[in-house]
């Protein structure tokens, strides 16, 4: 004789099968609950690759055309020059110009200190990696596993991050409005209530943003900042 398979059980008195308080707003733990697909990394997922490098295509394109414009246009007044035709008449003003001006005027030096100021800045173009809207991720390596291929990158929008930050505060009971500025070392959260009092929906906010920047898995988490106003 078989034995029937006991029902699950019924949810608890005065909580609906959705985890909404009846009559009232959701449950506090529903807010600071982790996903149940998460799985915590151990210490080896802390090793994550460097941040993505921008092509800075159009500034290397701008160079490039500036210096195959220039060096085209002096070819081109040399080959003149040497077929027997007289010089272009701005090379001859440069030349006289260059007689002219000493490396103590004025002049010379300001257009110096321009170049060198505009090599700079192409340099620290080059050698940075660039790309500060993409927020770097953990690798996938975690204790005691190895991974079976190169190592994955993976990197989250300073705008999505925030977005996924505002839908977890927005859960908090009193919550009516939140914004949230995601930077590299620091999260700013505004909110405001419109009931509760405030200490509290501050303190249930810490926890959220605990919680939701863990879940992130972003290799250098920021600290969360919370300001709540009625």
């Amino acid at each position: 004789m078989r034995r029937r398979a006991r029902p699950g059980r019924t949810p608890g008195r005065g909580v609906r099968a959705d985890g909404r308080a009846r009559g009232g707003h959701r449950h506090r733990a529903a807010a600071l609950r982790p996903h149940p697909d998460r799985r915590r990394a151990g210490p080896a997922a802390a090793v994550t690759a460097g941040r993505f490098r921008s092509a800075r295509r159009i500034p290397a394109a701008l160079v490039a055309l500036l210096v195959i414009g220039v060096t085209g246009l002096f070819l081109y007044d040399l080959a003149a020059v040497r077929a027997g035709r007289p010089a272009m008449a701005w090379r001859r003003e440069l030349a006289l110009r260059l007689e002219t001006y000493t490396p103590d005027d004025a002049v010379v030096r300001l257009a110096g200190g321009v170049l060198a100021l505009l090599g700079l800045v192409l340099l620290v173009l080059a050698l940075t990696p660039g790309i500060r809207r993409i927020l770097m991720m953990r690798g996938p390596e975690r204790e005691g596993e190895e991974a079976p291929g190169p190592a994955l990158r993976a990197g989250i929008g300073r705008k999505d991050a925030a977005m996924v930050l505002r839908d977890r505060a927005m859960e908090v009971p009193g919550v009516r409005s939140v914004r949230v500025r995601m930077g590299r070392s620091r999260v700013r959260v505004r909110a405001t209530s419109h009931f509760r009092e405030l200490d509290e929906v501050r303190a249930d906010l810490d926890e959220v943003m605990a919680v939701g920047i863990d879940e992130l898995g972003l290799a250098r988490p920021p600290r969360p900042r919370v300001r709540v106003r009625r």
